[in-house]
Parts: C-alpha cells; structure tokens; sequence
C-alpha cells in the first residue's frame, strides 16, 4: 500500500505560525499534523504502508529529513516529491506520479480524523465522507441506497447533499488515478482555473469505476488558528493527557486533559483543560486554558484561551486571545 500526502500548499490561513514551520510539521497535541494523519490511516489499512510520498513545496531539506524520518518511524519508505506550481488538487496529487502504482491511499496534509472502520481493499476506490452543516463550502456526493457514489459535485450552489468529502480518498489501482489525471493535464481540463481532483474521480466513475463511501465519526480541520486549536482540544479530548515524568509542574493545577511535554517547567500557574505545552516552556503565574503552546517559551503572569503560541515566545502580561508566531514578544 502507498500513501501519498500532498502538502505543497503555504498553509496563508494559519499565519503566523507557517512563516517558519510547514503546516502539517505544527504540533497538535504535542504530536506533527502529518504524523498524526499517517497514524490514522495506518490504524484504518489492513494491508502495511509500505511507503509514504509526501508532496512538498520549497520546505527545505531540514523539513525533509523531518518528513522521511516520520515514514522511518513509522515503517515506511519516505519519497519527497515537488509541486512547484499551484495547480490544483488533481496537479498536486500527479506530482508523484512515480508512487502512483498498486493499492494507493491519498490523503490531504490538513485533514485528521476518527472512524471505527477497516478499510475493505476489494472496492475499486473508497472516500471518506462526513455529513456536514455547510455543503456549498466543500465537495460533496450523492449516493445510491448501497453508499455507491452515483455523481460528485463540487462547491455546490444549491443542495444536493450533505456529505463531504474530507479530503482521503483509496484507489485499488494507483495506476488508474495515474492514467485520470495525466488526461487532465495533457488535456489542460480545469474547473475554475484548476486542475481538480473531482474531474478526475468524475471521469472515472463514468467509465463504470465503483465508488463507495466511508462515514468518519469526527473529521479535525487544521486550516487555520481557532480551527487547529479545537483540533487540539478534540484530540486531548478523545485520547486523554500525555504529561511527561521530565516535566515539573510546582504550586500549580492542572486541569486535564492536557499535553505536557519533557523539560516543561509549570510554577504557581492554573493550565487545562486542553492544552498542549511544548519542550523546555516555563509558565510561571499564569492561567491558560484551550491552548497550543509550543516549545522554549516562557510565559509570565499571562491569562489566556483560545490561543496558539509558537516556539521561543516570551510572553510577559498578556490576557485573552492570542496567536503569536515563533520568536514573538509581548510585555
């Protein structure tokens, strides 16, 4: 089984926080969003990943050793792959093509989620779906009364369903998701300006490939700061408190679940529910609560919520709602 990861975007919505870190390399739940995707999708694979293909812009070669390392560490080959254009989805995913082949899972870098089911790899391709409050925002489906896909609409103006796709899509044959979006692009077909990954599944579904559905029992955006922070809180919520022993928490409440990493230093401070505090932070007199802290901050007499803080940020009386990018300051 491969999995390919298309990660190439600049991540603008989450600003400041991917100035200086790739998206999916941010920790949520003191865990990389990539990392934690390709976990999900391992847990769901009957079949073993036997190789990771991650789709990158120009990240640099220290986020690509982070990358072929989270394959290593998780059991996989890791293969960098460039979009050096953005072209649209069916562009991204065709920039590794090489890894197109065999049993295929494609997987956008922003998306996590939870379901209780096992990939059937019989059916010639699977999508995860979730029903949702806003269709006209998102690609979504229409099924048969057997969860067949019988049309795909993108964006839609007027209702046609409400079942979204989350962005995770298997193909029994790589080779044939290869061969759909070769033709887009040879054929230079764009909707909207884009090549679309939708054109594609279209396409082969009126050449009598069968789509089934899979429902996913909660679907985490990390688009931008509050949606990545009720990430956070969703994942504490789920998974529960991870303190580490190499930390120290003195004169101080923690109200779990929270995420608390090594070298973390907690003095005379309120912290939880739902945050997530990264390596070597000092928080000191403070009371913080649904936040994302990152590593090598230090945080003085500070309130706060709703908040995500990069690494090495001093933050010194600061209250509300903060989103506060790596090397910040506030006094």
């Amino acid at each position: 089984m491969k999995l390919i990861i298309p990660m190439a975007g600049r991540g603008t919505r989450l600003r400041p926080h991917t100035i200086t870190t790739p998206k999916p390399l941010i920790p949520v739940a003191g865990k990389p969003i990539v990392e934690r995707l390709a976990e999900n999708i391992i847990n769901i694979s009957k079949s073993k990943i036997e190789e990771i293909a991650f789709i990158t812009g120009d990240f640099g070669k220290e986020t690509e050793q982070k990358l072929l390392k989270t394959a290593e560490k998780l059991g996989a080959k890791g293969k960098i792959y460039y979009q050096k254009e953005a072209l649209g989805t069916a562009h991204a995913v065709y920039c590794a093509a090489d890894s197109l082949d065999g049993k295929t899972i494609v997987a956008f870098a922003d998306t996590l989620f939870y379901a209780d089911f096992n990939l059937d790899e019989n059916l010639d391709a699977l999508i995860w779906t979730k029903k949702v409050k806003n269709p006209e925002q998102f690609g979504v489906v229409v099924t048969d009364d057997n969860g067949y896909i019988t049309e795909f609409t993108e964006k839609p103006e007027k209702f046609v369903s409400d079942e979204a796709i989350i962005g995770i899509y298997y193909f029994k044959s790589g080779k044939t998701l290869k061969n759909e979006l070769k033709y887009l692009i040879d054929n230079n077909i764009k909707t909207k300006g884009e090549y679309g990954l939708t054109d594609a599944l279209e396409n082969m579904k009126n050449k009598n490939l069968k789509f089934k559905t899979a429902t996913v029992n909660e679907w985490l955006d990390c688009g931008n700061k509050n949606a990545t922070v009720h990430t956070n809180q969703r994942i504490l919520h789920n998974e529960g408190s991870n303190i580490s022993d190499k930390s120290e928490q003195n004169y101080s409440v923690i109200i779990e679940p929270c995420f608390i990493d090594e070298g973390a230093v907690i003095n005379n401070s309120v912290v939880g529910p739902y945050v997530s505090v990264g390596k070597n932070t000092l928080i000191k007199n403070s009371v913080i609560s649904n936040s994302i802290i990152q590593s090598e901050c230090d945080i003085y007499e500070a309130v706060f919520s709703n908040s995500m803080i990069g690494n090495n940020v001093k933050i010194n009386k600061a209250k509300d709602d903060l989103s506060i990018g790596d090397y910040g300051e506030i006094k």
